[in-house]
């Protein structure tokens, strides 16, 4: 009898005396997808004790915006509780957005905090849940330094807690070239205005595809300046302020092409966005130069003629030690400077350095603290025609970083190159959050925007999509800079080995287009003696590079739409660019056995004109294949693959 009350009353127990709590930071990370850095076990992203508005708490996860996580429930989950906030190690308080799926429908969230708010608590009913999903959102300001912590977290379940994988497992889908065979006619591929400073040294090439030898002419040359009529190079000086028409011509033995431009002889440079290669993602610490010749030699003889000039050296050229007068030299990497930017400014191409307003680059290596009007003047001798400033370790400087307190050491910078004779770009770099509200404050003619880009395609989605935060920004001069250009062969510079693009070739198309349509600085990082031909049709598409040099330098606009988003900007001479992109920025793949489905789907797009606000009828043009697609006067439609891109051109038929 005794046996069978024992029986009867075990069955009688509450079934939450089953359950078992599986902690949130007992779980593998390795499944959590974020744009920057390693999500961290019991730490901070930085490595540092969890704490939210001075309150440590001894478990959790540190994360950074934007992450994901999916985990696979089983339906044997009773609830999910804990807390989430922005760690106090933010450097800066940026919005972000916690927020709980449970089998796609969002089930809590935390609203738009950052840091300094206490940390939002949550206690989830999970009941019938088969997977849920936490992400953590960059709250919509730009600002890309959102250090954000699952704190406490904790759930109560019957069975286990798997994560799963958050995207598709890529398909290895083959390269495909969309950019016809160059003809052999002659094509003048200038940007339609230069600007230069008036007593400065002026060096521009004109730049034509075509059958070689080629031959050069100008008509209405500025005083002061000579052309190189085998060369096409343009050299010299010109003393007085003003803006000049110049007609170049190029002649082959096929024909010959001419093509105005405007030299406007003033304060501003850069009147379209820089273009040309930096060493540190292929190349890291370990530039030399040999290695800065090899690519200005490839530059000259396979990039040029499709206007990409500047050749840049990143960080690792610097001596340990200055001189005693203050000069800072090259390390033994680089024997002869002047002899490189010599051979450089040869082949009609400029030259590029790297330097920090604090005592030391990222690198480790000197910067320039309270040596800025020397460097200066050593850049400017040495022939240096553009300076990326990384604002790292000016933290040793001003260690509670204010917005005024970051703009001043550029500010210092801008007015040591005023003082030099030479036209310098200058790029307010990595590390500084909403730059584009006061970088041309600072002088800067282009500025960093995000953290560092890397070769993954939720990295350049985070970056590039969310430029619109930034955008009205942009004009002749001034423009906003999301990181270099991740196609070709990339690695040493992030510390792994070298290897192609991890973007697939739709993404790498995508990246292209998107960069071109934000009027972006275009810089290669990739290894250009390995280049293939792929990336190198990537690469002198003229029809591409033109969107993103078209001389009035409009601001892109952005619309979201199922699937995607839609990009496009006003163009010089009436027509519009428009890019249509397949992007989700937040997309979970929620059923991993629909991986292949999604990766091969056509996704089916469409835009009205009267959105954009326009009517009328007009040609439409595919700018990738260069080819025209009839006419439209209501809506484009496009069927696109994942993460793929539609870039078209549209001119009013009058």
């Amino acid at each position: 009898m005794k046996r069978n009350i024992i029986f009867i009353v075990f069955f009688l127990l509450p079934i939450s005396l089953f359950s078992k709590t599986i902690w949130l930071n007992e779980i593998d990370t390795k499944h959590i997808l974020q744009d920057w850095g390693s999500a961290q076990i019991n730490k901070s992203v930085l490595g540092t004790p969890l704490e939210v508005n001075g309150i440590q708490y001894k478990k959790g996860i540190g994360t950074h915006s934007i992450s994901r996580i999916l985990l696979n429930l089983n339906e044997k989950a009773i609830s999910f509780s804990g807390l989430a906030g922005a760690d106090d190690r933010n450097d800066f308080s940026g919005n972000l957005e916690f927020c709980i799926l449970a089998d796609q429908k969002q089930v809590w969230t935390s609203g738009i905090i950052k840091k300094g708010v206490p940390a939002k608590p949550f206690n989830i009913k999970l009941k019938g849940v088969k997977k849920l999903a936490l992400l953590v959102k960059e709250g919509g300001d730009g600002i890309m330094y959102d250090h954000a912590d699952w704190l406490e977290a904790k759930f109560e379940t019957e069975g286990n807690i798997i994560p799963e994988p958050i995207m598709p497992s890529p398909i290895n889908k083959e390269k495909y070239i969309l950019t016809p065979t160059l003809s052999e006619f002659p094509k003048i591929n200038n940007p339609l205005v230069i600007g230069a400073r008036p007593e400065n040294p002026f060096l521009m090439k004109i730049i034509a595809t075509g059958k070689r030898p080629m031959y050069f002419s100008v008509k209405d040359l500025p005083e002061g300046l000579n052309l190189d009529t085998t060369t096409g190079q343009i050299t010299g000086i010109v003393n007085k302020k003003g803006e000049y028409n110049v007609t170049l011509t190029a002649k082959n033995e096929i024909g010959e092409t001419t093509e105005t431009i405007k030299i406007k002889i003033g304060d501003t440079i850069a009147l379209t966005p820089p273009m040309g290669w930096n060493s540190w993602n292929c190349w890291g610490p370990s530039v030399d130069q040999s290695k800065v010749e090899d690519a200005a030699t490839y530059m000259s003889e396979k990039l040029i003629n499709h206007g990409w000039t500047y050749i840049n050296i990143d960080d690792g050229w610097e001596a340990k030690d200055r001189t005693v007068s203050g000069e800072l030299l090259t390390n033994n990497k680089f024997p002869d400077i002047t002899r490189l930017t010599d051979y450089i400014h040869s082949l009609g191409l400029k030259f590029g350095i790297y330097s920090s307003p604090g005592p030391r680059t990222c690198g480790g290596y000197l910067g320039s603290y309270q040596s800025e009007e020397t460097d200066a003047k050593t850049w400017a001798n040495w022939g240096v025609d553009y300076l990326k400033y990384d604002y790292c370790y000016y933290n040793e400087v001003a260690p509670n970083p204010t917005e005024q307190l970051i703009k001043e050491p550029y500010v210092v910078m801008r007015k040591a190159l005023d003082k030099v004779n030479r036209d310098i770009v200058y790029c307010v770099g990595f590390g500084a959050p909403r730059v584009w509200v006061w970088g041309a404050e600072a002088g800067g003619n282009q500025w960093r925007t995000t953290r560092d880009i890397t070769d993954e395609w939720n990295v350049v989605r985070s970056i590039g999509f969310f430029q619109d935060v930034c955008t009205s920004a942009s004009k002749p001069g001034n423009y906003n800079d999301p990181d270099m250009l991740v196609v070709g062969k990339l690695g040493l510079g992030w510390g792994s080995r070298v290897h192609d693009s991890y973007l697939t070739p739709d993404e790498q198309y995508s990246h292209i287009s998107l960069w071109c349509i934000l009027s972006s600085p275009l810089l290669i990082g990739c290894d250009m003696n390995q280049m293939d031909d792929f990336t190198l049709n990537l690469l002198t598409n003229n029809e591409v590079i033109a969107i993103d040099q078209d001389p009035i330098v409009a601001p892109a606009q952005k619309i979201n739409v199922p699937n995607g988003q839609i990009w496009y900007k006003k163009l010089y001479d009436g027509s519009y660019a428009i890019g249509i992109f397949n992007v989700n920025p937040y997309y979970i793949l929620w059923d991993q056995s629909e991986s292949n489905k999604v990766q091969e789907t056509m996704y089916k797009f469409s835009l009205n004109l009267k959105e954009i606000g326009l009517s009328g009828k007009y040609k439409v043009r595919d700018l990738w294949r260069q080819q025209d697609m009839g006419t439209i006067d209501s809506k484009i439609s496009a069927e696109i693959p994942y993460h793929g891109v539609k870039f078209i051109k549209i001119t009013p038929i009058k």
